[in-house]
């Protein structure tokens, strides 16, 4: 294509000086490879952001294959950054004002690797040596996938104070039969099980998922076994998507693909469950008084916006405060997509 200089993947785009200096010179600048090799060690470091809430890279790529997705092939294998420069990072990004960490992976629960003393971790290691970090007040982590949910990480929702209550675990359908079909790795029943043990471990932990309807073959009665999953889920806020082919992969040449009215009307329908149901979880915490940590300005004089405990969007009138801040606040009302709040103190640092 004539009117393309630069093509770069994922893997490479530490590269892009060198590239943008043969585009320069007129020379093929074209770097797609996926070497296992981590590109992190490549990067310039991390340097003070205005915002209090960071996103942290641990992870890259899935092994995953599941039909449908593009991502093992556009991405490549899993690779798990370093222990050390992962604490590292989230050092320096705690010393340059952030207060919240969202830790990011294709699959991020996959992430595996060897602490400073050469033991072997899991995610939840992982997640307990971050929570040791002063001026580190927060830590979520997405997206996750079912057959990554370790005993120990279930375990540190319960332990971890530093963890928020929010959980993102797309199961994607509630039927076994299409579940296959996607090369998802896990059932309805063993998806239930592992949210059951969850909640257990963390009673107040809010669910959120992802959902594709009319996937190739999908009949109504599958797509009712979808309902049902969310019925007994109770999500708090969700993703749902309409199947789409990506060329390459092999859902792409499945026979029975769902003509586009009959996707159409189920994600109508699978939409306006999932926000009953997320309307429904934003309505039970009026009342309740929670720490908000307020990320950015609103639309009027002396509001500010932050997030819960539980990733709810909440709104404070509150001039005195600033963007940084730690604050208890009593919810007041609720809408479908965010809160209000009145302030009860500012919380220390």
């Amino acid at each position: 294509a004539r009117n393309v200089d630069i093509v770069v993947g994922p893997q490479a785009y530490h590269r892009l000086p060198d590239l943008i200096g043969k585009a320069g010179r007129g020379e093929a600048a074209v770097d797609t490879d996926m070497p296992l090799a981590s590109k992190f060690g490549a990067l310039p470091a991390r340097t003070k952001q205005a915002r209090p809430t960071a996103f942290l890279t641990i992870m890259e790529g899935c092994d995953k294959f599941c039909t449908y997705c593009v991502v093992p092939y556009t991405r490549g294998a899993e690779i798990s950054r370093s222990w050390l420069a992962i604490i590292d990072e989230a050092k320096a990004l705690v010393d340059g004002g952030a207060r919240e960490i969202t830790l990011l992976g294709q699959n991020v629960n996959a992430w595996e690797g060897e602490d400073d003393k050469g033991r072997a971790q899991g995610m939840d290691g992982l997640v307990r040596e971050l929570a040791k970090i002063g001026g580190l007040a927060r830590i979520r982590y997405t997206t996750s996938h079912p057959n990554d949910m370790s005993d120990g990480l279930i375990a540190a929702h319960g332990e971890v104070d530093k963890l928020m209550p929010f959980l993102h675990l797309p199961v994607q359908a509630g039927n076994d039969h299409i579940l296959k079909a996607m090369n998802r790795s896990h059932s309805a029943e063993s998806y239930l099980r592992i949210i059951e043990r969850v909640r257990a471990a963390r009673p107040d932990i809010a669910i959120s998922g992802d959902f594709i309807v009319g996937f190739p073959g999908e009949t109504e009665a599958e797509f009712q076994d979808t309902l049902a999953i969310v019925e007994q889920v109770r999500y708090a806020q969700c993703y749902s998507f309409k199947y789409s082919p990506r060329p390459g992969t092999p859902a792409a040449d499945m026979d029975g693909q769902v003509a586009a009215d009959i996707m159409e009307d189920r994600l109508a329908r699978l939409q306006a469950l999932l926000n009953r149901q997320q309307a429904d979880f934003n309505a039970a915490t009026v009342g309740r008084t929670t720490d908000i940590l307020l990320e950015r300005k609103g639309r009027h004089p002396g509001q500010l916006i932050g997030k819960s405990p539980w990733l709810q969007s909440v709104v404070v009138t509150a001039p005195e405060l600033s963007i940084g801040d730690m604050v208890d606040v009593t919810i007041i009302s609720a809408g479908p997509n965010s809160l209000a709040g009145e302030t009860v103190r500012r919380k220390a640092a």
